[in-house]
């Protein structure tokens, strides 16, 4: 043992010397490794901080209170998971209609304890530029069971329910020094305070009363003295409130103790998360390795001659090893250590930006040593595998060979290749069946193990690719062919990178695929809701004054057309169609028209379900007194029966037979069931009136932005929405974008590092050619070229092997519902060409422009060693 310790002491030195002695080199690798160890790093840091546990958690939702209890309408059963924010579920088992009361609370949990109500809701207020939306909190915040929910930084806390305080976000909306609801309530701002839990959205706090919620208020008690235990938990779980209490959260109930109903949420993560952030460690791993090989592999070349004269005096392939894992050991402690310093340093710069990100406040600044301590072991984890394959290489070398001054690199195995094609093989295996699986599910862990296990494959297939394309390097011009052939002669430097720049090309292919192909499905299953640029204005709410929102819309936008749409008022009827066999046709609980039901004597421009034909025949049957209805499919029938039924009051129903014209509709889904005559409606006894406004448009969009405005300002309840199509969501561009910049950033990163450290090996090779009469620009071109190689070979591997999860995921991504009911066809595929064309040869002729135009034309004449 000892004797071994000693041979590490003495390797770890060499390698201690030999990384200040190469500065450039060390350099490199500490940034390759440093920088995924500092990423992580700030990713824990931030998450530990954001994520509030323990007291801290407990008084900004209690305060000091010994629980809280949420209370609901409807007396129904509640069952919980402890802390009832991680599950919950209802069950119509209550003892009435009626939530319980602050009363109710304190003699269901007995004895005498202090109580206070809290009562949370939103509403609207003025400011300067018009209406804003704020979520108000009324509760005694001088009450001690308050402290702890929020923090007044200036002014005073209420007195009276005139009076109120809000918080900077709200303060920034310019409301003046009175806050002014919609309903005209004018109350007076005494201060700003913040809440201790939630950020990034307007806020205001008011005594009870204050802001007048009434049953929109989510009502809540917080509960004072001794601890609520689990069984009184389940007691008022029993009469419809949901239960934090602070005892129960510091020592929950086991799993068996739990309702039935939720222990589904006791299961931590599932199997198939787990196993794909596995995967995703691994790949990252890999990637890392992978990029920081090139640089180890050109350090052990460097090293040569002094391995060969150690075992030449005798000593062992396993202590030649140990000379080049040592290296790895070094720097790869060193990187670590940087990395987390970078990664502690880092997250406190960015925290500030981080919190404006977030909705919830963060607690103070933490560092978990231990989660910090596993990144840095994955970082010497990283250096210690990008050591080993030149490390093993070195220990096979031909020790005479060597100590000629001739290369030492032993044959390649033929063994590796044919371990490549079986996990390749085995990969697209995988993926085909996760493929098959469709979304009937789990197909998605299969394609993911089969991707990572196709790049381990196209790892170990990368040696025999580059030597092919030296071999048919022989008719190119003498650059490429240089580059080719010592691309190929020097495979320990070449596999890492072009294996890099691969699987970087494969992760963003397959990626890009999957996300475009979603896209695709959805751009391909929208279904316009109105003419392309018209707009409707619409009031679910009783007592819709539709003539004070076509004042207000042509206030703004006098250019603008009004349109009124009548409708049948559903709020105490339903209306179903039906025809023949069918028991009934399309229904709808909702649309664009604040009505499912239009009535007119033609047509309504705004239905967009219809072509130049059916909109004839539809005019034709509702000037005649019939119907038009909507069907997923083809109806042979002529005529349909309308039925209404009634709620509340005597009920009943009415009905008629009445000529139809049926349409069929792409997928399941209409604006509208139908449309019915006046005098069909008028059969039924059913209440028809103005449902909203439409407008036929265009409304430009800064129009827009003016109209509803002024409609949120006739009513909270109304809404205003212009027909624009289908818009890629901002989400889905953000990914694309970070796709593109990653790629681009390991691709040139790996391609830049292994071209210059080719570069610096084989400077006595360029002497030579530069000795012979080669102009200074063959150095470039020779640079260039060896960019091209590497870039290329790898873009165009990965991208074959990338795309085969990519076309997989689509199946379960985009395929139609399990049940049958989605329609539509198998999957959706979209292969964004510019993204692939980019990576795959964009950024390969990037990165050969930029080491031609920086690469050296001159070096100093030397003696080439081979």
């Amino acid at each position: 043992m000892s004797s071994r310790l000693s041979g590490w002491r003495l390797a770890l030195r060499l390698a201690a010397r030999d990384a200040l002695r190469h500065r450039a080199r060390s350099l490199l690798v500490l940034v390759m490794i440093a920088l995924p160890v500092a990423a992580v790093g700030v990713a824990d840091t931030v998450y530990g901080t954001s994520a509030t546990t323990g007291t801290e958690a407990l008084e900004r939702r209690l305060g000091t209170a010994a629980a809280r209890v949420d209370l609901f309408a409807g007396g129904n059963q509640v069952f919980q998971l402890p802390d009832p924010e991680d599950g919950l579920s209802f069950d119509g088992g209550g003892r009435g209609d009626q939530a319980l009361g602050v009363d109710d609370v304190g003699a269901l949990l007995g004895g005498d304890r202090p109580l206070t109500e809290v009562r949370e809701g939103t509403l609207r207020y003025e400011t300067a530029r018009g209406v804003g939306d704020a979520e108000v909190a009324e509760l005694d915040l001088d009450d001690p069971l308050t402290a702890g929910l929020a923090e007044l930084t200036s002014g005073r806390w209420p007195a009276g329910p005139d009076e109120v305080v809000v918080n900077a976000d709200l303060a920034d909306r310019d409301p003046g020094e009175s806050l002014v609801l919609a309903d005209g309530t004018r109350l007076t701002i005494v201060g700003t305070a913040e809440s201790t839990r939630y950020t990034g959205y307007p806020r205001a706090f008011g005594l009870p009363g204050t802001f007048d919620l009434g049953r929109r208020a989510q009502r809540a008690v917080l509960v004072g003295g001794p601890p609520v235990t689990w069984e009184q938990v389940r007691a008022l779980n029993e009469r419809g409130a949901a239960v934090a209490s602070r005892a129960v959260l510091a020592d929950p109930p086991t799993d068996d103790q739990l309702p039935e109903e939720v222990q589904w949420g006791t299961g931590g993560i599932d199997s198939a998360t787990l196993t794909v952030l596995v995967l995703v460690v691994v790949m990252v791993l890999l990637e890392v390795v992978l990029l920081a090989g090139p640089a180890f592999a050109v350090g052990a070349r460097r090293q040569a001659r002094t391995l060969a004269l150690v075992a030449a005096a005798g000593g062992t392939p396993a202590q030649a090893r140990r000379v080049v894992l040592a290296s790895g050991v070094v720097l790869g402690l060193a990187a670590a250590l940087l990395g987390t310093v970078l990664g502690i340093a880092g997250a406190a710069a960015l925290m500030p930006l981080f919190q404006l990100a977030s909705d919830t406040r963060f607690g103070p600044f933490d560092v978990a040593p231990l989660h910090l301590l596993g990144v840095a072991g994955f970082g010497v984890l990283s250096a210690l595998l990008a050591a080993g394959v030149p490390a093993w290489v070195a220990s096979r070398q031909d020790v005479v060979a060597v100590l000629a001054g001739r290369r030492g690199d032993a044959r390649p195995s033929r063994r590796s290749p044919l371990l490549g094609l079986v996990l390749l093989g085995g990969g697209v295996g995988a993926s085909a069946y996760g493929a098959s699986r469709g979304t009937a599910g789990g197909g998605e862990v299969p394609i993911a193990v089969g991707a990572v296990v196709s790049v381990l494959g196209m790892i170990l297939l990368v040696p025999v690719v580059v030597a092919l394309v030296a071999r048919l390097s022989r008719r190119l011009p003498l650059p490429l062919r240089f580059a080719a052939r010592d691309a190929a002669r020097h495979r320990t430097r070449t596999v890492p990178a072009v294996a890099a720049v691969a699987a970087t090309v494969a992760g963003v292919v397959a990626l890009g695929i999957a996300v475009s192909s979603d896209e695709a499905q959805n751009r391909e299953t929208y279904r316009a809701s109105l003419p392309m640029g018209a707009a409707t204005v619409t009031d679910y709410r009783a007592g819709a004054d539709q003539d004070a929102y076509a004042a207000a819309v042509l206030g703004v936008a006098p250019d603008l057309r009004v349109e009124r749409l009548r409708g049948i008022d559903e709020r105490r009827a339903v209306v179903r169609f039906r025809a023949g066999d069918q028991a009934r046709l399309l229904t709808s609980y909702g649309g664009p028209f604040a009505a499912t039901v239009l009535v007119a004597d033609e047509v309504p421009d705004a239905l967009v379900d219809l072509d130049a034909e059916q909109r004839r025949a539809g005019d034709a049957v509702l000037s005649s007194g019939g119907v038009l209805v909507f069907a997923d499919g083809e109806v042979e029938a002529s005529t349909s029966r309308v039925v209404l039924r009634r709620s509340g009051g005597d009920g009943g129903q009415s009905a008629t037979t009445t000529p139809a014209v049926f349409v069929a509709v792409e997928g399941e889904y209409a604006t509208v069931q139908g449309v019915v005559a006046p005098e069909v409606a008028q059969r039924l006894g059913a209440t028809v009136a103005d449902t909203g406004l439409y407008l036929p448009g265009p409304v430009p969009a800064a129009t827009a932005a003016d109209v509803s405005e002024a409609v949120g300002a006739v009513r909270d309840s109304g809404s205003f929405y212009v027909e624009r199509g289908y818009e890629v969501p901002d989400e889905t561009v953000v990914v694309q974008l970070v796709l593109a910049g990653l790629g681009a950033v390991l691709m040139l990163g790996g391609t830049l590092t292994a071209t210059f450290l080719a570069l610096t090996d084989a400077r006595p090779d360029l002497a030579t050619l530069s000795a012979v009469g080669a102009a200074p620009r063959t150095r470039r071109g020779v640079a260039a070229a060896y960019a091209l190689v590497v870039g290329l070979v790898g873009a165009v591997l990965g991208a074959l092997v990338g795309a085969v999860p990519g076309v997989a995921i689509t199946y379960p991504l985009t395929g139609p519902l399990s049940d049958g009911t989605g329609g539509g066809p198998s999957h959706y595929l979209d292969v964004p060409w510019l993204l692939v064309l980019g990576v795959v040869v964009g950024l390969p002729l990037l990165t050969t422009a930029l080491v031609g135009l920086t690469a050296r034309s001159r070096l100093p004449l030397t003696a080439r060693v081979d």
